[in-house]
């Protein structure tokens, strides 16, 4: 089902978040000066200007800030309408505004949204990414529905739901000293340059957590960079600029193809964590958006990985909901060989 949504409105609220006509354009596909003609033409309707423009910065003014907040509340709207229209023919559809962070987006979201679409090919997605805070906070201004996050939400006003254990594995170039390890001590860690992620990071938070229970104070820690992605981390680590903790899941298509870098076990330190959906407490997710977060809630496992760290058949347990009881755990394959067989898999 197409847009019910004005198209100028649909423009004005990609300027209005990204506070820039070019980043607005790349969202919308459309070329900048389209772009700015629509904002101009909707400024003249109104009589009034909706951006301070000073320069290359642009920012709302009093008028833009409130019919931002209109334009918001009508689109969500708009976005159930189309939702409740779409089930009157049976079909769970229209648009589900998600937010997915890093390591989601590139290496698990793809995969999902395969599978969902094959049972409700009505469904369209319109996701925007960010790092664990960022969706967390677009959730919590109305600007997605849904988030997928990889760290914990740390706000009341969300409620998580667990769909997917993952753990973080620490990957060192593959002429490093430890690379013919067994393990390492965790205490080794303060010997060598660290890559991390940047801050408000769900996979930071994790390993930072993980790192105080091991009883490492992270001021002892020799961290080189802070990285805004998980390629990024995997590239330096590479490069031999560092060592760095990842996402099994973002490794296991590197270490078939014989990228050279290494899984090194770390004793006495595991640093798990669940992907989580997230969304507002208050009203709960309807239509579209609680159709794919159940669906989220029986997914797949962690690849397993030929490395001592991950032995066969030492998948991590399936996650449970933060909320409620959790459906029966789904067996499905690995995905190194899912993407053979039926886009659904095991349903």
């Amino acid at each position: 089902m197409p847009s019910l949504e004005n198209f100028r409105l649909t423009v004005f609220r990609a300027v209005a978040a990204h506070l820039s006509f070019r980043k607005a354009a790349e969202d919308l596909y459309l070329t900048q000066p389209a772009v700015t003609f629509q904002i101009k033409a909707l400024e003249d309707d109104l009589g009034m200007p909706l951006f301070d423009r000073a320069g290359q910065h642009i920012a709302l003014t009093a008028a833009g800030r409130l019919l931002l907040a209109a334009a918001q509340r009508s689109h969500h709207l708009l976005v159930e309408a189309g939702q409740q229209l779409a089930a009157l023919d049976g079909q769970s559809g229209g648009e589900l505004a998600l937010g997915v962070s890093t390591t989601i987006s590139q290496y698990l979201l793809p995969r999902l949204l395969r599978q969902f679409l094959a049972d409700h090919p009505q469904a369209r997605f319109r996701v925007t990414t960010g790092n664990t805070e960022q969706i967390v906070a677009s959730v919590r201004e109305g600007q997605v529905a849904l988030g997928l996050i990889e760290g914990p939400a740390r706000s009341r006003e969300v409620s998580t739901e667990a769909f997917l254990d993952d753990e973080l594995v620490l990957i060192v170039p593959a002429a490093h000293e430890w690379d013919q390890d067994a393990e390492i001590s965790a205490s080794a860690l303060t010997t060598v340059p660290l890559l991390m992620r940047e801050r408000g990071s769900g996979s930071r938070r994790v390993l930072e957590l993980a790192l105080e229970r091991a009883g490492l104070r992270l001021k002892s820690l020799r961290i080189a960079m802070e990285l805004d992605s998980v390629e990024a981390i995997k590239s330096a680590v590479e490069a031999g600029l560092g060592v760095g903790f990842v996402s099994r899941w973002a490794v296991a298509r590197d270490l078939r193809l014989g990228r050279q870098f290494r899984i090194v076990p770390v004793r006495d330190l595991a640093v798990r964590r669940a992907f989580s959906s997230v969304a507002l407490a208050s009203p709960q997710p309807q239509g579209i958006a609680l159709d794919f977060r159940r669906f989220l809630a029986a997914q797949f496992r962690p690849p397993t990985l030929a490395t001592p760290a991950a032995k066969a058949g030492e998948a991590p347990k399936a996650s449970r909901k933060t909320t409620g009881k959790s459906p029966a755990p789904r067996t499905a394959a690995n995905p190194a060989t899912r993407s053979a067989n039926r886009p659904g898999g095991s349903r």
